[in-house]
């Protein structure tokens, strides 16, 4: 990767789990990462218990591997960055005061854009 360190990605309780992540999904935010410049990754993979302690749900795809929050705090930058996840592929968009999720989980619904 160019534009992440793997270890952006690792569940905090579990050093080494951003290998978990979706090569797909890390080469498609290798290119949002080009199109918007740099980015935070609040949250990749998850273990299971430390989805359970940030209160994620029991389907999260960050357990698998297919999710990333992504720090945003205000209105331009959600506007912006909301645009080139779509464009770039993503279909599967939260939006929270402080974050955006995106994930690729094919098991879900797709073409949906939800708030926290």
């Amino acid at each position: 990767m160019r534009y992440f360190k793997i270890e952006e990605f690792d569940s905090p309780d579990e050093p080494g789990s951003g290998e978990n992540m979706s090569k797909e999904l890390l080469a498609m935010l290798e290119i949002v990462r080009k199109m918007y410049g740099p980015v935070i990754i609040n949250s990749g993979y998850r273990s299971i218990d430390h989805n359970k302690k940030v209160g994620g749900k029991v389907t999260s795809s960050h357990l698998k591997g297919l999710a990333v929050d992504i720090a945003c705090n205000n209105s331009i930058d959600r506007f912006k960055l909301t645009g080139i996840l779509r464009k770039v592929g993503f279909t599967r968009i939260g939006v929270g005061k402080t974050f955006i999720h995106a994930d690729i989980d094919k098991t879900k619904t797709t073409h949906v854009m939800w708030v926290y």
